[in-house]
């Protein structure tokens, strides 16, 4: 397929798609490094969450000032608000993979409680029947 070719309607096209495929052209940078020099000054550092809608503001407006003139910078504008969409969906992914993980390992630390609390109350009851209780409250055998 011939990309860029035949003007802005094919160009919107061709951002579409690269938009859609998710894994190519553009867009398969990372985020960080599509993002404008006054929202993100050292490209190598990633996005982090509290940026986000910061960023995806500025490029939505900078891309109504694009639009609304006669600017064609509107496409670069349109991927880097693109990127930054994506960015924020990659974050969410993350953080509900993370929360799903902690789950379970709460999960995990609340049947080991539990475990741990039966155990205390059997050994409470076996020592109950069997021994006496001293002033500082451990059970002793008789």
């Amino acid at each position: 397929m011939m990309r860029g070719v035949g003007g802005p309607l094919l160009c919107i096209g061709d951002l579409l798609s690269d938009v859609g495929d998710g894994d190519g052209g553009a867009t398969s940078s990372s985020p960080s490094t599509s993002t404008s020099s006054s929202s993100n000054p050292n490209p190598s550092d990633p996005i982090r969450g509290s940026d986000l809608n910061q960023l995806f503001q500025e490029n939505y407006k900078k891309l109504n000032e694009a639009l609304e003139g006669t600017d064609h910078s509107w496409t670069a504008l349109t991927l880097k608000l693109c990127s930054a969409l994506d960015a924020a969906d990659k974050l969410v992914q993350t953080a509900n993979s993370n929360s799903a993980m902690l789950a379970e390992k709460v999960q995990v630390l609340h049947d080991i409680v539990r475990r741990g609390d039966s155990a205390v109350a059997s050994v409470k009851s076996i020592y109950g029947v069997q021994g006496k209780t001293t002033s500082i409250g451990i059970n002793e055998r008789s």
